[in-house]
């Protein structure tokens, strides 16, 4: 049985893992793609886009179509970012030794 000074040390650790956690988060970059690569959207891993590549015969040709193109780039890429943050949250609570099922509450 763990004292309440193992369990503040614990938190402690926790909390430090979750800061660099996060910050590996907003470091790490994810591109979203649609129309077989036509269109590629660059977020980081707080949402933020920090590029977009249009392939050069898209351009002037219908403006919907390509319009429709980004859009589909930009939610490839957020899922994208969606998984990443699950997988690095999988991999610090499995660290953590929590109980299958026990979701961290972030």
């Amino acid at each position: 049985m763990k004292g309440i000074g193992d369990l503040f040390k614990q938190a402690s650790q926790m909390q430090a893992k979750m800061a660099e956690l996060q910050e590996e988060l907003a470091q790490a970059q994810v591109e979203g793609e649609s129309g077989a690569g036509l269109v590629r959207v660059t977020l980081t891993g707080k949402y933020e886009s920090v590029g977009v590549s249009i392939d050069r015969d898209l351009i002037g040709e219908d403006p919907t179509m390509l319009e429709d193109l980004v859009a589909a780039a930009i939610n490839d890429a957020v899922r994208k970012v969606e998984a990443m943050q699950k997988e690095k949250m999988a991999s610090l609570a499995g660290g953590l030794g929590l109980p299958a099922g026990m979701k961290l509450p972030f």
